[in-house]
């Protein structure tokens, strides 16, 4: 638990302020609400806070990672003609990657059974199974990360409790933007890496889930919060060191001796590598929650283990 530096609420899931350093609930997480220092510097009255996911805030005019988008050069989206800002299509999902994601793996899942039962089996592997036959298809390379095993809610949601609880805290430090990459770029390296040592062994078997990317984000709370106690069924604290070593040690044993077939080890070691070299760059500048609250559901089991990328 972590207390709000502006009204003292006990708050499990704080927010920190990447302005000014504190630590706030939710109600005060925005600078304006919690009487930021860094307010009296921000001299454009149409700048945004950057929350790392707004290209237009150019962060040379003030520490913090904020400044103005007046009279600095735009970003990428602005250009398009993506407004990012307070009302914009994208500033929207400022903050909430996490269940954007979210939202589109269980609308994948939904749309995976369509083309299944409507177009066939060869067809949904096409648009939704990185497979080592097929490494052309790079759409794969990313609808695979937000695909998973038909029929299968114990693979969709052992991944959709990482991501939920997990994705927040890495998201709410890092920004969206930089969510957004590591997510994608650890799935994506994931399911490569999964489909090169299956090529190198002759198995035609595909990959496809979110665990990759699921494991870079426990990889980097553990490396920032090695100690934080992730309470399972609202019951048992474990630390989420032990929870990680527990998915590094499977992987290693599925690797190595074979264990566990059906579920792609090395999609979950990639991921997690990935997640841990992440958590050394950033782990300096970072004031993490001390306890999480897990429940409902549990780690699913089955085809990609807990949470995982099974082969298909």
């Amino acid at each position: 638990m972590a207390k709000c530096d502006a009204c003292g609420k006990e708050e499990n899931m704080p927010y920190q302020c990447r302005h000014c350093g504190g630590t706030y609930c939710g109600d005060h997480r925005l600078p304006e609400n919690h009487s930021c220092p860094g307010l009296e510097n921000w001299n454009d009255p149409d700048g945004v806070f950057d929350s790392g996911f707004d290209d237009t805030v150019d962060g040379s005019s003030g520490g913090g990672g904020w400044g103005s988008s007046k009279n600095e050069s735009k970003g990428i989206a602005s250009r398009l003609g993506i407004n990012t800002g307070p009302g914009g299509l994208m500033g929207y999902f400022r903050g909430n990657v996490t269940y954007l994601f979210l939202g589109i793996i269980w609308a994948v899942f939904l749309i995976e059974h369509v083309v299944l039962f409507t177009l066939g089996r060869e067809a949904f592997r096409a648009l939704f199974v990185i497979s080592p036959a097929n490494p052309e298809y790079v759409w794969t390379w990313v609808t695979s990360i937000f695909s998973h095993a038909p029929l299968n809610l114990f693979h969709i949601g052992g991944n959709s409790i990482v991501i939920f609880f997990f994705g927040r805290i890495v998201e709410r430090y890092v920004g969206s933007r930089d969510f957004a990459l590591l997510f994608i770029g650890s799935g994506v390296l994931a399911g490569l890496g999964q489909i090169a040592i299956q090529a190198y062994q002759g198995n035609p078997a595909g990959a496809l889930g979110a665990s990759g990317a699921a494991l870079a984000i426990m990889g980097v709370l553990t490396v920032l919060n090695p100690n934080l106690k992730v309470y399972l069924y609202f019951l048992l604290p474990v630390p989420i060191w032990v929870i990680t070593i527990g998915y590094a040690g499977l992987s290693a044993l599925g690797i190595v001796g074979g264990v566990g077939g059906g579920i792609a080890h090395v999609a979950h070691a990639v991921g997690l590598v990935i997640g841990l070299l992440y958590g050394q760059r950033v782990k300096d500048k970072l004031s993490a929650p001390g306890q999480l609250q897990l429940g409902g559901g549990g780690m699913g089991r089955g085809p990609g283990g807990p949470g995982g990328r099974g082969p298909f």
